[in-house]
């Protein structure tokens, strides 16, 4: 049964409306975005104000193309302009967001939306007919971007403000332990690691072949002997001696056989090893993240490719709001003991849980 426009708070109608096209102008101000990333136009406006002449000449581009943008960007309150001298601005603070090799840096999220973006016709058929978008479908551009996402972060915080949430790890490390990173991606997480503890030794484990060259080639190029990569689904058996430690940052959600996984870590650690779980800051349930302002990245992001391609490959599309009470109740099930959990410092849409393997398991 349709209702009649004429039927409804015309107002409301409205409102709804302006919101649903704020929504859409928003979205395409998403790919601008990513092109001022991409062609390192924001870059270039950091150095100071210009017209769209001069920040054409500094970035080597096209100034038509430039001055178009320069629209999107001021309407948009990313930058401001001035009509009298025809300057543009990009304010510091905005600067301090999209450009640099901090953390605070969110430029390269624009390109996971326009990434995301290219499968919705395969997504639509899943959503008709089940399966999902396998995970080779995102690759290798996935693969890239993810590692932009990731890599200022670990540079600035993974050493000096995540490991200090583990009791005793930094000096586990110090003294040499035995780590693995499953689901490591390119593998920059161990590559910091690697360089900050000589004395211990690494190996990544990863699905993705383009991946693990791409940890292997960034480990090469540091001179870096005390890591390894490997090709393997981390849901089999982790072989070799009992690790000291594990890490899995933002991997556990995307497997096809999450249980598994956390089986398989809990058996490859020594007893009394430690497991380091970053995922994403949210609850099980719904109605628990209605004020996360997370919350539609989140979702969005778990149903364009988190949940699909666990779905592919027949798996249980987890997703990545599973969820703290579900990470709980998995990582009990697994064997794990006391599980500690820990907002992400310098990473508010995160959070770290930390849990050993029982001296006695």
């Amino acid at each position: 049964m349709t209702t009649s426009v004429d039927a409804l708070d015309r107002e409301r109608v409205n409102r709804f409306a302006l919101r649903i096209f704020g929504l859409y102008a928003n979205g395409l101000l998403t790919y601008m975005i990513d092109l001022g990333h991409r062609t390192g136009l924001f870059a270039a406006a950091a150095q100071g104000s210009a017209t769209s002449v001069e920040l054409a000449e500094r970035a080597g581009l096209q100034e038509r193309y430039v001055r178009e943008w320069l629209g999107a960007m001021v309407t948009g309150a990313i930058m401001t302009y001035d009509p009298t001298t025809r300057r543009y601005h990009l304010p510091p603070e905005h600067a301090a967001c999209l450009t640099g090799d901090s953390a605070t840096n969110m430029a390269p999220r624009a390109g996971m939306v326009t990434h995301l973006g290219k499968h919705q016709a395969e997504l639509e058929q899943a959503f008709r007919v089940g399966g999902g978008v396998p995970y080779s479908a995102f690759r290798p551009e996935f693969t890239s971007l993810m590692d932009q996402l990731n890599r200022r972060s670990l540079d600035e915080l993974l050493v000096s403000a995540w490991l200090p949430l583990v009791p005793g790890l930094t000096e586990r490390l110090t003294e040499g332990a035995r780590v693995a990173d499953v689901g490591c991606g390119t593998g920059h997480a161990l590559v910091v690691l690697a360089s900050a503890f000589p004395n211990s030794t690494f190996v990544g484990y990863d699905l993705a072949e383009d991946a693990i060259s791409g940890g292997r080639a960034e480990a090469a190029e540091r001179g870096l002997t005390n890591i390894t990569f490997e090709v393997a689904d981390v849901a089999a058996p982790l072989v070799g001696e009992p690790l000291d430690a594990v890490f899995a940052i933002d991997a556990i959600h995307d497997q096809a056989a999450p249980a598994a996984v956390l089986r398989g870590v809990h058996d490859a650690l020594a007893p009394g090893g430690t497991f380091v779980m970053v995922d994403m800051a949210a609850s099980s349930n719904l109605e628990d993240n209605l004020d996360n302002p997370f919350g539609p990245w989140l979702y969005s992001v778990s149903t364009l490719h988190c949940m699909t391609v666990s779905l592919a490959s027949g798996g249980v599309g987890l997703g990545a709001v599973w969820g703290e009470q579900t990470a709980r109740r998995m990582l009990d099930e697994a064997g794990f003991g006391e599980v500690m959990v820990h907002p992400a410092p310098g990473l508010v849409s995160n959070i770290i849980y930390v849990t050993q393997r029982p001296a006695d398991r």
